[in-house]
């Protein structure tokens, strides 16, 4: 059975052609970055050699506080591979008190966005090991939002693309913060990609802004082996939806 930790290996569920994008991103700039299955896969075991390096592993605890995007994809599948779970914040329940299994229990590392750390700074816990993601090409960058973290690209940059041996990851063990385990997940973007109609080859063009949970826009279009397009400027699905010659759209909720 196909679950999470399977999938946080992109290149068993790629599209048609090693040579073609597994996840292409838009910005709301205008920039375009598009990665082959291997070089998804490449920034997650280089994600994963720096969480090893920082002692993390099965049972370990991530705090992601990210928006879709592709280095978001490339931190989820690093610790996914290696059994850390990870508790999402996201943006629709920014400032809303921790509940769950995990409320009240000590974070290993947190991973956040430069842009959501000045509005959610009440809300980012601690933990030994805090990596800052970068909006990839901002020449105004503001030291005071970044202090005492690590920037995430110039931290893995440092490991090799190889992908690991596969951690010992039970389909029982916790995936997520709220106790979901890998095997759930995977059933679950199954769920969803069954019910999209999604298969094997299709594009699958996402608002970035309306559908952050990763169960959506990442597992589910991996679990069946489409592309995945994530545009983060609304106003722009129909143009980008003709230029990438997306089959499948997730628009606004």
């Amino acid at each position: 059975m196909t679950d999470a930790s399977q999938l946080a290996r992109p290149a068993g569920a790629r599209p048609a052609g090693a040579d073609a994008p597994v996840l292409t991103q838009h910005e709301p700039d205008g920039r375009r970055t598009a990665l082959t299955a291997a070089q998804l896969g490449g920034w997650a075991a280089r994600t994963a050699g720096l969480l090893h390096d920082c002692g993390l592993g099965a049972g370990s605890r991530a705090a992601v506080l990210l928006p879709p995007h592709w280095r978001t994809a490339a931190a989820l599948l690093g610790a996914w591979s290696l059994g850390v779970t990870v508790s999402f914040q996201l943006a629709a329940t920014a400032g809303l008190p921790a509940v769950g299994p995990d409320a009240g229990v000590p974070f290993d590392v947190v991973f956040a966005a430069r842009e959501r750390l000045g509005s959610w700074l009440e809300d980012v816990p601690d933990a030994p090991h805090r990596f800052v993601f970068g909006d990839g090409g901002a020449t105004h960058r503001d030291p005071r939002d970044v202090i005492g973290y690590r920037d995430f690209e110039a931290a893995v940059a440092a490991y090799p693309a190889d992908v690991p041996a596969p951690a010992l990851v039970r389909t029982g063990s916790a995936a997520s913060g709220d106790g979901t385990t890998y095997g759930q997940w995977g059933s679950i973007a199954r769920e969803i990609a069954e019910r999209q109609d999604l298969r094997a080859g299709d594009r699958v063009l996402i608002d970035a802004t309306e559908h952050e949970h990763p169960v959506k826009w990442l597992l589910a279009p991996l679990s069946v082996g489409a592309s995945i397009i994530l545009c983060g400027d609304p106003a722009r699905l129909d143009e980008i939806a003709a230029a990438e010659g997306a089959t499948r759209i997730f628009g606004g909720a």
